[in-house]
This record gives structure tokens, C-alpha cells and sequence, in this order.
């Protein structure tokens, strides 16, 4: 009995000693692999190729849209203040001279969108502004030199280009009469300089002016988020067609709040094809300095209501002089279409070509009087030289 027991013993010692370096050695084979054994999972299949997304989900649009928004990287150089000493003649016989002395470098960046795949870009102006140096950064890595084809600061627009043999994805331009206001929008562009990001959101109006950031206004407001950096992206509908230019945000802390502002396409497509063609954008004039009717204005004039627009002053030899518009007219109409504010009549007459002789009615000490007026071209903005 005593010779079974010790064979028992040391048989238990000699097991514990084996999974004692097992454990330790090769712990792997003493668990069990495998994952059904630890806890039950429901996992979902792997999707097929090609396979169409999930409902709700805009991953195809954004998927059709991303590689035509790029990244714009600009440098410009400022000369700060020289400092006296430099022109000190013995400063300058010891020190020598240093002109590269108070020259900074500063760098910016924003978003813009491939149009063409002819390399044509548009972009916001205030993005590119006084720029030396102009970099484009495509979503797939490549990066170019761009050259500025032309501007538009009226409107906040610019046209670049980048030169290259290898093909550049364009987007789609959706046509600007299919927008309404509530249609869910997506806007691409490089907030912050994180990268490329897509953020989602609806349409919440249209045609918004009086904004007082640019001379032609009629946004597109969003609340997709919208930051620093978002500037010059696209604005793209449900299925990846571009409607807007993301140019602007409200915004009390410099994020986003919500309300972000959009140039239509109709806008951008008339701009950038002027300026693919002739390098500028021309737009009518007539040389009037024009205000807003108040109800003050408006008793004081004797006039009904508020509508058209106050001709405050013109221009010596101008096109409105010599069609005998006076100032204290009030302008109600051009080509027979109603003036509503000034805001109306500075985009009707901005659409008139040059060289047309344009219908005006204005009222005067309380009658209607119609004019004839050869519409001139409207001057380019010194910031546009």
C-alpha cells in the first residue's frame, strides 16, 4: 500500500512540474483559441465589391466627389518695418549690409475644387490673395504648382491651373436651378489643415445677401460644419455634384456654429468661364452711387413704399448722365424688370453686356419717367490688378 502511494505522489509531482513549464514555456498550449469558446459574437459579412452602401449612408457621393477637392497650400512674402540702425552708415561699415534684413515668410492654406480635367481650379480669391508661391495638393498625394488664371474679387472667386500628362479627376457640376431648402449637402474641404473631411448637413436657405462680404451676393446657407481652411471646398448634393463654393462662415469663436455661406454654381460656372476665356470677368455699369429707400427716405420723397433704389449721385460724363438719370431719381426698373433694393438693381445692370442700351424707369416728382441708357463696362477692382 505504502509502494502505491508513493508512485501516486510521484506521479502528481511529476504532472505538476510538466504544466509547470508548459505555462511557462509554451503557455499558448495549454488555452483554448478559439473565439466561440470565449464569449458568443454576432458579426456582420463582409461586403461584396462593389457592393452599394448602407441605407442612409452618403459614402458613394463623397466617394464621387473627394479626389476633385484639393488641398491649397500658399506662400507669400511681407517685408516688416527696417529697422533704423540698418541705415546707419557705421552700423553698416561693421555689419555690412543685410537685405534679406526683416523679410518674412508667411503661409496659408485652403481647399479648392478640379473642374476640368484640363487642370482648371476653382477656388475662393481671399485664399490665394498676394500669394508668391501656390501649391496643390491632390487627395491621392500628388502635389503641383499652380498658376493664377484669373480673379474675381467681386464675387470672392479664382481660377488656378496645374499642368500635368497624368489624368485629374473632375467633378460634376450640378445644374443651380435643382437646389430647395431643406436637400442634404456635403462639404469637402481641409478644415484646419487636418486633412481631407466631409461633414453633412442641409440646405437651410437660399439666395442670401446683405451680408456685406462681397459686392455680389446670393449664398447658399448650410449648416454642414464649416471651418478655417474649408474655404474654396465644395458644396456637393446627395449624389456628388458640386453646388457651391464654401467661402464663408458666422461665427463668434472662429469654428463652426452652424451657418456657413456658399457661392452657387451658377455663380462660379459664369465666373470661371469668363475667365477661362478671356482671363477677367466684364460686367455692366452705368456710373450711379445708389442707397437703400427707408422709410424715411421714403416720406420725405413722397414716395409709397420702399421699394426700387435711391439715385444718391452720378458720375460726371457717365453712361446714366447721358441717358438723363438725375440724382433723387428713384430707380424702379431696368429692361422692365422690378428693382426691389439696390442690392437687385447692381446685379441687373452687373448682367447687362457693354455696349447695350438698356431701358431704365425711374420716378420722378412723383411720375414715371422712362430712360435710355448705354450700358458701359463696369471698371476692374484695383485689388483685381
Amino acid at each position: 500500500m505504502r509502494r502505491l502511494w508513493l508512485i501516486f505522489a510521484q506521479a502528481v509531482t511529476a504532472s505538476v512540474a510538466v504544466l509547470f513549464v508548459l505555462n511557462t514555456l509554451k503557455p499558448e498550449w495549454l488555452r483554448n483559441t478559439a473565439p466561440d469558446a470565449v464569449v458568443a459574437i454576432l458579426e456582420a459579412p463582409a461586403s461584396e465589391p462593389g457592393a452599394r452602401a448602407a441605407a442612409g449612408s452618403y459614402a458613394e457621393a463623397a466617394q464621387r466627389s473627394m479626389p476633385a477637392v484639393v488641398h491649397i497650400y500658399t506662400t507669400k512674402a511681407a517685408r516688416a518695418s527696417r529697422h533704423p540702425l540698418l541705415n546707419d552708415p557705421v552700423f553698416r561699415h561693421f555689419f555690412g549690409d543685410r537685405p534679406d534684413e526683416g523679410r518674412q515668410q508667411s503661409s496659408g492654406l485652403g481647399s479648392g475644387v478640379i473642374v476640368s480635367q484640363d487642370g482648371f481650379i476653382l477656388t475662393n480669391n481671399h485664399v490665394i490673395d498676394a500669394a508668391d508661391e501656390i501649391e496643390v495638393a491632390l487627395n491621392d498625394g500628388r502635389q503641383y504648382s499652380a498658376s493664377v488664371i484669373g480673379r474675381d474679387p467681386e464675387t470672392d472667386l479664382a481660377v488656378l491651373r496645374i499642368t500635368t500628362d497624368a489624368p485629374l479627376p473632375a467633378i460634376t457640376l450640378a445644374r443651380g436651378d435643382m437646389l430647395h431648402v431643406g436637400d442634404v449637402v456635403l462639404a469637402i474641404g481641409n478644415p484646419f489643415g487636418v486633412g481631407q473631411t466631409v461633414t453633412m448637413g442641409i440646405i437651410s436657405a437660399l439666395g442670401r445677401s446683405h451680408l456685406g462680404i462681397n459686392t455680389f451676393e446670393n449664398y447658399i446657407q448650410t449648416d454642414a460644419a464649416i471651418n478655417p481652411g474649408n474655404s474654396g471646398g465644395a458644396l456637393v448634393d446627395s449624389t456628388g455634384n458640386l453646388v457651391g463654393i464654401n467661402t464663408a462662415i458666422y461665427s463668434r469663436s472662429g469654428g463652426s456654429l452652424g451657418i456657413g455661406f456658399a457661392i452657387p454654381i451658377s455663380i462660379a460656372r459664369n465666373v470661371l468661364e469668363q475667365i477661362v476665356a478671356t482671363g477677367e470677368v466684364t460686367r455692366g455699369w452705368v456710373g450711379v452711387e445708389i442707397r437703400e429707400i427707408t422709410p424715411e427716405l421714403a416720406s420725405s420723397f413722397g414716395l409709397q413704399g420702399t421699394e426700387g433704389a435711391l439715385i444718391a449721385g452720378v458720375l460726371r460724363g457717365s453712361p446714366a448722365e447721358q441717358g438723363g438719370v438725375r440724382p433723387g431719381d428713384v430707380l424702379v426698373a431696368v429692361e422692365g424688370k422690378t428693382i426691389q433694393d439696390p442690392k437687385a438693381m447692381l446685379e441687373l445692370v452687373a448682367a447687362l453686356p457693354p455696349g447695350k442700351t438698356a431701358s431704365f424707369r425711374v420716378r420722378r416728382s412723383g411720375k414715371d419717367v422712362d430712360l435710355t441708357v448705354a450700358v458701359a463696362r463696369r471698371p476692374i477692382p484695383q485689388a483685381a490688378r
